[in-house]
């Protein structure tokens, strides 16, 4: 228990450098207090602004609603963070707690009529308030949110809409931590000979994940860096199978943990409360604030892709079926032979074996390469920290620009039972000038297989790009630089947020970075000039198969939501696969119950697609790069730090985008940078 007489560490001040959280004082026995005192403050701070007897102006309304839940931020911006990466059941129990209470008093907020009646004055009055374009976007900003959210719903429906915000909010607690219980509870245990034929990093990391779970010996996982090695390179057709079936049915293996009903529901609440709102449909809803705008434009885009890439995987996939008939398989090829042969097409056409491409990845060298891919574009300086993070295996540094304190950056890289699948970019605390100066604490997390112990981190390609594509979100956060917290970093539309991280992807590419920074674990040396020939000229094998499976997703993510909602999401999703023509040998890279981007919560729901309507971009904006002399000319990137990195979302992303460019792009450079132009 806490000791009662001394101040909630979550509430007071942080005597640690930077004011970082004491992770050492915190214990799961703070957080509902701090939530609960937190809450009391910010409804404190609501009611001021609400029942203050002036006449409204932007310092006393927009202003004070921008700092008005101040401790409650600081609170949760440490429990979510650890109930993501460092989950536990006190934690989880938590989670169901708060998520409706929270949704509650979000709804109490945006639907408090004397609150809401300030900003309308405002509103009305905006042209001549002398508003600065920053304070003119917020407050465009802050009465559309309150509109979007139902504050200008009366009656039944008000009460309706608070109702159906809540149970989401329940559902997506739930259908996260389902999907965490199946992927920390299942796993295969290996005997010595079920490693015939793995190589030694995957050997490594089974060995490490038994040891992790306390098995007898080696286990293959549902951590997507051990599970998609192992399918990889196992050649036990049989393990394979059980591995990829345990693989694909998360979150439907019946049971306290499936996630199917729990998907049907959120879809039919989402639909209601987008019809509440006025919408058709929820995808109407949720894309009117997007740089699509409409749920045709994301068809349009998706389909354009579709089809070559699809004729690029039937290609692909009668390769690789032959190679399987070749090893005396009579059957089709299946999902779980696609990465066993497709790796070793792979070595046939470009002479790349994993085994000997990962010790020329080290976890700790691809961070560096990194750190200064951003020191020379954006005189970005990188110190360790000696603070205790929130896990050991957590780390940190300080970011500096010109000897001036950016930001705190904390990398947490190694999967585990307690964290949820995936990676991504958070913060601690996120970059503002109102009220005085604020920079951001920044986290990346993703999910890395776990070398034994005293080994070093080995990563493949696909984890490099990863680690960079999260470290771009970071940059978004790192080098914010506007007045107002609700528009700072990746506070952007979501079909924009993508564009800093797959951008950023573009300098692992480099060769001057590889040839610096892919140095063997072992001997120092770089990679050999002709591997790295090969690497990248292999940058666009098996682009028809990551294409399929990503697009699929996000065109059943669309037809979920665009529309009446599908009685049954799992015959809906099997209704769009089949209408496109889905490769046998290809899945969803996430089907339904475990589509935790779209139904863990609103973030990507009818906005999957995003990650390529970035694309679209980012393949562009590197573009400029090369066009202007090099990867890291400087010209380009103080434009990129200026219109994209450091603006938030200060302005409309087409706006951010064009003052960058000079104008929109198409999606040739899209299909290009895929391989997949000559098929179009």
């Amino acid at each position: 228990m806490p000791d009662t007489l001394s101040p909630n560490p979550l509430l007071a001040p942080s005597d640690l450098p930077f004011g970082l959280p004491d992770f050492a004082a915190i214990t799961d026995d703070h957080f509902a207090p701090a939530v609960d005192e937190a809450l009391t403050r910010a409804r404190a701070a609501i009611a001021a602004i609400a029942d203050n007897p002036d006449a409204p102006t932007f310092a006393n309304t927009i202003d004070a609603l921008e700092l008005a839940e101040d401790d409650l931020s600081r609170v949760l911006g440490v429990f979510w963070n650890l109930a993501g990466s460092d989950s536990n059941p006190a934690r989880e129990a938590l989670q169901r707690d708060l998520s409706p209470r929270l949704a509650a008093f979000s709804s109490e907020v945006s639907m408090n009529p004397a609150l809401f009646a300030r900003i309308e004055a405002l509103w009305a009055a905006r042209d001549t308030l002398d508003l600065t374009p920053e304070q003119a976007r917020v407050l465009t900003l802050t009465r559309r949110g309150f509109v979007r959210q139902g504050a200008l719903l009366e009656g039944a429906a008000r009460d309706r809409l608070k109702a159906v915000k809540e149970r989401l909010a329940v559902l997506g607690t739930q259908f996260t931590q389902n999907l965490l219980a199946d992927e920390r509870d299942w796993a295969m245990d290996l005997n010595e000979a079920d490693l015939d034929g793995l190589p030694g990093f995957v050997v490594s990391a089974a060995r490490a994940a038994g040891a992790e779970r306390s098995a007898a010996g080696p286990v293959v996982t549902l951590s997507r860096s051990l599970i998609v090695p192992f399918l990889q390179f196992s050649p036990r057709r049989d393990l394979r199978e059980r591995a990829f079936r345990a693989w694909a049915t998360r979150g439907a293996n019946g049971g306290a943990t499936d996630n199917r009903a729990i998907a049907a529901e959120t879809l039919a609440l989402r639909e209601e409360r987008a019809r509440l709102l006025g919408y058709d449909s929820f995808a109407a809803y949720k894309l009117e604030t997007e740089m699509a705008k409409a749920p045709g434009a994301v068809r349009d885009l998706l389909m354009r892709v579709w089809e070559p890439a699809k004729g690029k995987a039937m290609a692909d996939a009668a390769a690789l079926e032959a190679m399987l008939h070749a090893d005396g398989h009579a059957g089709p090829l299946e999902p779980w032979d696609w990465w066993y042969y497709s790796e070793k097409r792979r070595r046939a056409l470009h002479d790349l074996d994993e085994a000997t491409l990962k010790p020329y990845l080290s976890l700790d060298r691809m961070i560096a390469a990194a750190f200064a891919c951003s020191e020379r574009l954006f005189g970005l300086a990188f110190r360790p920290l000696d603070v205790a993070p929130y896990h050991p295996d957590a780390r940190a540094w300080e970011v500096t620009k010109d000897g001036r304190h950016m930001a705190v950056f904390v990398g947490d890289y190694f999967a585990r039972g307690s964290k949820r699948s995936g990676a991504w970019c958070s913060t601690f605390r996120s970059q503002r000038r109102l009220g005085g100066e604020v920079r951001p604490v920044v986290v990346n997390v993703c999910n890395f297989a776990k070398p034994a112990a005293g080994q070093p981190a080995l990563l493949s390609y696909d984890d490099a790009r990863t680690l960079f594509h999260e470290f771009g979100h970071a940059l978004h956060q790192m080098l914010s630089d506007v007045t107002y917290e609700s528009i700072s970093g990746t506070s952007v539309a979501r079909d924009f947020v993508e564009l800093p991280s797959q951008l950023y992807e573009h300098w692992l590419e480099v060769p001057d970075v590889l040839a610096e920074f892919a140095t063997h674990v072992e001997t120092g040396e770089p990679m050999p000039a002709d591997m790295l020939e090969r690497l990248l000229g292999a940058r666009t094998y098996d682009m028809g198969f990551q294409t399929v499976e990503y697009v699929a997703s996000a065109l059943v993510d669309l037809a979920f939501h665009d529309g009446p909602a599908p009685a049954d999401p799992m015959q809906r999703q099997a209704e769009v696969l089949e209408g496109l023509g889905m490769p046998r040998a290809i899945v969803m890279r996430h089907a339904t119950p475990h589509f935790a981007h779209v139904f863990a919560g609103d973030g990507y729901s009818s906005g999957y697609y995003s990650y390529m309507w970035s694309e679209v971009m980012d393949a562009d904006a590197f573009a400029a790069f090369e066009e202007a002399g090099g990867a890291f000319d400087p010209e380009t990137a103080a434009k990129l730090e200026r219109f994209i990195l450091s603006a938030g979302g200060s302005d409309e992303a087409d706006e951010l985008y064009t003052a960058f460019r000079g104008r929109m792009p198409g999606p040739e450079a899209l299909l290009r940078g895929r391989g997949l132009l000559d098929a179009a």
